[in-house]
């Protein structure tokens, strides 16, 4: 057994997001404050990332990503990209476990679909400037538009189009980052957390949605999404409980969902929080049915500096390796660093510390 898997996911992995320096949050700010133009921006993301794919590799990473350097927020910038959908400011905001996020969001103003997108662009530079190393680019599952955005029943009177539409979108999507040169794609994805909790149950119901149903809208948002795939593209999943501030959004371990997570999507890998009590025990695990399919536990916090006990870590891995062999597991922090430029509460160095140390536990379990 290796380290180095021959594909992505690896044994010592990441989810994608890091702390933005305070250069470029700086230079943000100059931004929206008008100080600089968006060109001037794009000039010191551009020379920030290159700077990230070299801290990288100088850490360990084996697949690097742009760390959503260029991004507010891990899901609404790509969603907002999208045809038929607009960023735009709310009256209120996320309600997280302790705190309410930024007031913004998407909408529906019009029939989505997929042409043109940004994103492309920025894996493009990511690409040139990575050599040899894997790039992962991680967008929002289809979900997220499903369950997150503001609907309009005047563009979409009937369900089903939405559903159909935001396939059409994401398999257009797919197809245009491998194009650009992807061959590991990463889907982001909170709303299978509102499946885990009977809270999640309650607000699912509040809009008139039945957990059970919305169920299998949310296995087969996945599924058809990915269907058409080309087969050197490994896609992988990583579900979220809310990572704000080194805050939460919601608990509940995957029991409800674990037949149709672990035994009924299409992806090559899932990344699952595995941090605390809030994400449950490892027997839903039992359900993965393939050989190939990826489990990347998220053992490791990213919400917090101190690093754990790497004993206790090493007998987490080898309690789930009770349930699915140890050659289809991985390692990496349960969450991104920085899921909005905000960003978690540790320093830089704390950060590139815990992957260090995922990596350090991964070489003494797999080698």
């Amino acid at each position: 057994m290796t380290v180095k898997t021959s594909t992505s996911p690896y044994r010592f992995d990441h989810v994608g997001s890091l702390l933005r320096p305070a250069n470029l949050i700086k230079a943000r700010e100059q931004y929206n404050s008008g100080a600089i133009t968006y060109d001037e921006l794009t000039s010191i993301e551009n020379s920030e990332i290159i700077s990230l794919i070299e801290k990288q590799k100088e850490n360990g990473v084996l697949a690097v990503t742009d760390g959503e350097f260029r991004r507010s927020w891990w899901h609404f910038d790509f969603l907002g990209g999208l045809d038929g959908i607009e960023y735009y400011e709310k009256e209120t905001g996320l309600s997280f476990h302790k705190m309410e996020t930024r007031k913004e969001g998407i909408r529906v103003i019009g029939k989505i679909d997929f042409s043109t997108h940004p994103f492309i662009q920025h894996f493009q530079f990511m690409k040139q400037h990575s050599g040899d190393m894997n790039v992962k680019q991680t967008i929002p599952s289809p979900n997220m538009l499903v369950y997150r955005a503001d609907l309009n029943k005047e563009i979409y009177s009937d369900r089903e189009s939405l559903l159909q539409d935001t396939i059409i979108a994401y398999q257009k999507a797919i197809q245009a980052f491998y194009d650009a040169g992807c061959r590991y794609l990463q889907l982001d994805d909170t709303a299978w957390a509102d499946l885990f909790s009977e809270e999640g149950h309650q607000k699912l119901r509040a809009k008139d949605l039945d957990p059970a149903e919305e169920l299998k809208v949310m296995q087969r948002m996945i599924n058809e999404s990915i269907a058409h795939k080309p087969e050197d593209l490994v896609v992988t999943m990583h579900i979220c409980r809310g990572n704000y501030k080194s805050n939460y959004f919601s608990s509940g371990g995957y029991d409800y969902a674990s037949e149709v997570i672990f035994g009924g999507l299409d992806v090559d890998g899932l990344f699952l929080e595995f941090d605390d009590e809030r994400s449950g025990s490892f027997e839903p695990l039992k359900f993965v049915n393939r050989k190939d399919l990826k489990i990347v536990l998220g053992l490791i916090t990213s919400k917090s500096g101190e690093l754990e006990d790497k004993d206790k870590i090493i007998a987490r891995i080898n309690e789930a390796a009770s349930y699915v062999p140890l050659e289809q597991l991985c390692l990496s922090p349960q969450c991104g660093f920085s899921s909005t430029e905000e960003g978690n509460l540790l320093s830089e160095e704390e950060q590139w510390a815990k992957l260090r140390f995922v990596k350090e536990i991964a070489e003494k379990v797999w080698l």
